[in-house]
């Protein structure tokens, strides 16, 4: 009897919490505006009709909010190394595995400072929706994003972050979240 009462609590706390922060999960999925940059030479354009919006993907910057006021980060995916040769001879992928790379900028566009596990929030996928979570490795691509990153509103950090699929796996989605992955906004770049 004390079990399904302190079941009941938790299944109501749980749903009144739900209910109070009011936002629903949301997968973000379109890039920043990329900075026009036209030339003093250049006539002025004619108004066409907007290009329809594309899928975020390699080189775009994804804008992301967390989960209290004023957190707020821009996520580029710089480069992908697939597979990542292992830097040493000591670490390597499991038999019949590869390691895959994913380079990521993360600049603090909030008002406040942002603290978290990036490779806590970031997850990939492939085309048959299996979905794979970050190993602790490095790799000659290039240094490993720091397992816990600091960073003032304007700042910014740059690494890499490792992750262990099977050889033949098609990996199409790479998934990043703030505060460690538990936000109600998650970035998606198609690849």
């Amino acid at each position: 009897m004390r079990r399904t009462a302190i079941a009941a609590t938790t299944a109501a706390l749980a749903l009144t919490l739900a209910a109070c922060t009011g936002t629903e999960p949301e997968v973000a999925t379109k890039p920043d505006p990329k900075p026009a940059s036209p030339t003093a030479s250049e006539a002025p354009a004619k108004k066409t009709a907007a290009p329809a919006p594309k899928d975020a993907g390699l080189g775009d910057a994804i804008t992301l909010k967390g989960l209290e006021d004023g957190q707020q980060i821009s996520v580029t995916l710089k480069k992908v190394s697939d597979p990542a040769v292992p830097k040493d001879e000591f670490f390597n992928p499991d038999a019949g595995n590869r390691w895959i790379g994913f380079q990521i900028e993360i600049v603090n566009s909030g008002t406040v400072v942002y603290d978290d596990s990036p490779s806590n929030g970031m997850q990939i996928a492939d085309a048959d929706g299996q979905r794979f979570n970050g190993v602790i490795a490095d790799i000659k691509a290039g240094p490993s994003m720091a397992s816990g990153v600091t960073l003032k509103p304007g700042a910014k950090a740059l690494g890499w972050l490792v992750f262990e699929a099977p050889k033949n796996s098609k990996i199409t989605t790479v998934q990043f979240g703030m505060n460690s992955g538990f936000s109600d906004q998650t970035g998606e770049w198609k690849l």
